[in-house]
């Protein structure tokens, strides 16, 4: 039977906690770092890593604090009462002093270079955002950040967002100003703006509504859960050659081509099983892939020059891949 378990990562590195932090109502910070003091790899705005925890847990943070310390990363944690345990484990078990087990860190979230940003953040979304930030006020580019919460008191790093970091900043708690005006903040910038978000599903759903007449490219988006997809393309088998070996793995409709892959031996990493993290993503060299994951652009979807194997399939009768 193949490993429905979600696999870690590579580049798996033990960290020590060396700092936890409340940040906000529900949020607590971590600082971790190597045992032995030494250089983490290098990371760039929108990167995250595998947080693995006791009971096969896996979760993807956002790496939130300066990408020029090459000693420490930073995550944000979101309890969440409905979760399955992992951000309870962080919460309430992690500790200074304790070590824990990274996958990473990987980066589908790129800032990629605009003449201007407008950043639109959620909650605990504002992790990834937050190194943008930085980033872009480093190189000269202005742009306005949109952030909004349930109240004050939920938004993680509230306090150090000011316009002394370069851009401009609308704190927007629901309970004090209501829904985020999305329309009008993206109809208030100019030509050539690339709009960032990253939060809860209403509100990437909202922001892709609100930016809906954007090019392509301009509106990139990082989820927490997987969007809804409609049934798959085809609900017959099909077969994917495995380019290096010339191995052919039947897929049938009921098993993933993650687990087909496995179950023939072949080794795949993944992490999420989701279809959010990218961690399983493999070129493709023939044939339509039926992409189902959360991560790829449209402008990436047509290329069609990789899929995302936990979660996606073929629309034809055969997939050649680069494994």
């Amino acid at each position: 039977m193949p490993d429905n378990s979600p696999q870690p990562a590579s580049g798996l590195r033990t960290l020590r906690v060396t700092d936890k932090t409340t940040v906000a109502a529900g949020v607590c910070a971590l600082t971790l770092q190597l045992p032995d003091g030494g250089r983490l790899p290098e990371w760039a705005p929108g990167a995250h890593i595998d947080l693995i925890l006791p009971g096969g847990l896996t979760r993807q943070y956002s790496l939130c604090g300066d990408r020029w310390d090459a000693h420490r990363y930073k995550v944000a944690v979101l309890r969440e009462p409905d979760g399955r345990g992992g951000s309870a484990y962080v919460h309430d078990t992690l500790a200074v002093g304790d070590e824990v087990v990274i996958g990473g860190p990987r980066n589908n979230f790129h800032l990629a270079p605009a003449t201007r940003y407008l950043f639109i953040a959620g909650g605990i979304g504002i992790t990834p955002i937050l190194p943008m930030l930085h980033a872009a006020s480093a190189a000269g580019v202005p742009w306005t950040l949109l952030y909004g919460g349930r109240t004050r008191e939920t938004m993680a790093f509230v306090d150090g967002l000011t316009s002394d970091l370069g851009g401009e900043v609308r704190i927007w708690p629901k309970d004090e100003f209501g829904h985020l005006d999305l329309d009008g903040a993206v109809a208030g910038q100019p030509a050539g703006t690339k709009v960032y978000c990253c939060g809860p599903a209403p509100l990437l759903a909202a922001v892709e509504t609100a930016c809906g007449d954007l090019p392509d490219g301009h509106l990139r988006i990082e989820r927490f859960v997987p969007k809804d997809n409609p049934p798959p393309v085809r609900s017959e088998p099909f077969e994917v050659e495995l380019h290096r070996t010339g191995t052919v793995v039947t897929v049938s409709p009921e098993v993933t081509v993650l687990d087909a892959l496995r179950e023939a031996g072949v080794p795949v990493l993944s992490s999420c099983a989701q279809g959010t993290c990218g961690t399983c993503e493999t070129p493709v060299l023939a044939g339509i892939p039926d992409h189902r994951d959360s991560l790829l652009t449209d402008a990436e979807r047509r290329a069609n020059r990789s899929m995302f194997v936990c979660v996606s399939r073929s629309c034809g009768d055969r997939l050649v891949l680069d494994a």
